[in-house]
């Protein structure tokens, strides 16, 4: 059987949520020039999880409709990298212990969730 922890951050803290909030904006407009128009973020025991809208630029959908490969292509490194400096500036900025990231972002609509695994 294995021996599984539960760690739990306070659904209480509202600046929890706000400093969630702003890292993920700094880091949007870091890379695609804009934060996100729509952004909930909820806090479940060992789970950040973040529901966000975004605005499509107009170089993404020209490239999606001319070369939509290129743009896949293009959305998947950017997702990766945001992956990346979320999950350091989760671990830099308010000392959480983070697990995993994972995200998926649905070009046709453009909304992203983004789920945040923290462990002790």
């Amino acid at each position: 059987m294995l021996d599984c922890k539960v760690i739990t951050i306070s659904n209480d803290s509202s600046d929890l949520k706000k400093n969630l909030s702003r890292i993920y904006n700094q880091i949007s407009k870091e890379l695609f020039g804009m934060g996100a128009v729509l952004l909930r973020v909820e806090i479940l025991e060992d789970l950040i999880v973040f529901r966000s809208k975004h605005r499509r630029s107009p170089r993404s959908r020209i490239l999606e409709q001319e070369v939509p490969s290129l743009q896949q292509e293009v959305d998947a490194q950017m997702s990766r990298i945001f992956k990346k400096r979320l999950r350091e500036r989760l671990e830099i900025e308010l000392g959480l212990s983070v697990e995993t990231v994972l995200r998926d972002y649905d070009p046709s609509t453009p909304w992203t969730i983004t789920n945040v695994i923290t462990s002790d």
